[in-house]
């Protein structure tokens, strides 16, 4: 590749991928930052907060298929209508991202206005965030391109939603909260433009919109995306389930609090510096082999968690090391997969409706992860902050045991669903030739 395609293509990378970065800013306050905000500053219970955050949640993901089904409408209209609704979703992100660290003062004083402040202005930010997210994830996959292509683009939005997710642990805790909101503005609308400046997908023949049942079950008639969901799903809850439990494995097991910045920031560095690796693998050995090789490679590393103790840093730092690598291919080459999916189906003007089931499915990962883990926990005898050896086995157990048998599970089914049936029509083709 001469130096100016090579330029080029990292442009291209950029200019739509840096909407990944910004949007990353949304998800990791929202989880670990505002529960602890409203219950130190304001004194906010938590299961009253707990509620509030789980209504506005599911009502955010059953919003999700309809979501995507008025993106696929939107990209049929133009380009740059559809720009237009990107800057609008964002403006309303920016107003309600901010609500919710800066209530005023009348919601403040008392609990009962303040968690309905907290609610309109969850609602407001995830539903808005679901927008502009499902915009930017059927955009790329309406770039198109054979499998390299594909994966490129997905890379380029994973690495740099990474890279935002790094900037937001950190500022919070560095630089406050009222950094973090003005920085995440000042990202959020140079990546819209960004997203303008750089490459278009093709325009298709207008046609009349679907009724709204027909749009919304399209994906589910397409054979391979009913074959790629189950893995996304077991893969997923296989990912979410040690989200929802390194801060217990990291103080109870580990007993190494301090060190949670660096455990977290080399996970992350590790992701965002392996998706150009994986996108360079799948030229040679193709998308479903890399996924399946991420996955066996993750079960190798992270597996060695289950044997770790009180004082294990550097043991630990190393998982945390390989398992990052391996987090490049479950972020690069699903979304990949999935916009082959749409291509081989005939649904390329159904990018939005596939990405909105998508990411419900992707939000049911984070539902059932808790609710698989913590029950397990307490059944197995763990509750935060104990230290004897049963609880503690029990949460090693349900960190990194559990997680490595589902990935198992998420790989078995793709063997059997993908690579499989490609191995037997391959030995087809060459028999008749």
């Amino acid at each position: 590749m001469n130096t100016s395609a090579w330029r080029n293509r990292w442009q291209d990378g950029v200019l739509y991928g840096g909407l990944g970065l910004p949007l990353a800013f949304v998800a990791l306050p929202l989880y670990v930052v505002l529960p602890d905000h409203y219950a130190r500053e304001f004194g906010v219970p938590l299961p009253a907060l707990a509620a509030v955050l789980l209504g506005a949640r599911l009502l955010d993901a059953l919003l999700d298929p309809f979501i995507g089904r008025w993106v696929d409408q939107l990209l049929d209209r133009s380009l740059k209508a559809t720009h237009r609704a990107t800057l609008v979703a964002a403006l309303f992100l920016v107003a309600g991202f901010a609500a919710l660290f800066f209530p005023p003062q009348a919601a403040v004083v008392k609990l009962p206005i303040l968690l309905a402040w907290c609610f309109i202005a969850l609602v407001l930010t995830y539903i808005s965030f679901s927008v502009v997210t499902v915009i930017h994830q059927a955009w790329g996959a309406r770039l198109g391109g054979d499998e390299a292509q594909r994966v490129r683009i997905v890379a380029w939005r994973e690495g740099l939603g990474l890279v935002g997710v790094l900037l937001a642990s950190i500022l919070p805790s560095v630089a406050g909260l009222l950094a973090l909101v003005l920085s995440f503005t000042g990202l959020l609308a140079l990546a819209w433009l960004g997203l303008g400046l750089g490459p278009e997908p093709p325009m298709a023949p207008r046609r009349a919109p679907d009724p709204l049942w027909a749009s919304l079950q399209r994906p589910w008639l397409n054979p391979d995306f009913l074959r790629l969901l189950p893995v996304f799903l077991l893969n997923g809850i296989a990912m979410a389930i040690p989200a929802s439990l390194v801060l217990f494995f990291i103080q109870d097991r580990l007993q190494a609090a301090t060190y949670t910045p660096l455990f977290l920031s080399s996970y992350f560095a590790a992701a965002a510096l392996s998706t150009p690796l994986w996108s360079r693998l799948v030229t040679s050995w193709g998308l479903v082999r890399c996924w399946a090789v991420g996955m066996g490679l993750s079960v190798l590393a992270f597996s060695g968690a289950a044997f770790l103790g009180t004082g294990d840093i550097a043991a630990y730092t190393a998982v945390c090391i390989a398992s990052g690598v391996t987090l490049g291919a479950d972020l690069a080459l699903p979304g990949a997969l999935l916009a082959g999916v749409i291509r081989r189906g005939g649904h390329q003007q159904a990018e939005g409706a596939y990405f909105g089931w998508w990411n419900l499915a992707t939000k049911l990962n984070l539902a059932l992860a808790a609710g698989i883990a913590l029950p397990t926990l307490d059944a197995l005898g763990y509750a935060a902050g104990r230290q004897d050896p049963v609880a503690l086995q029990a949460l090693s157990l349900a960190y990194a045991g559990i997680p490595c048998l589902l990935k198992l599970a998420a790989a078995a089914l793709l063997y059997a669903w993908w690579i499989r049936p490609d191995q037997r029509l391959s030995k087809s083709t060459e028999t008749q030739a």
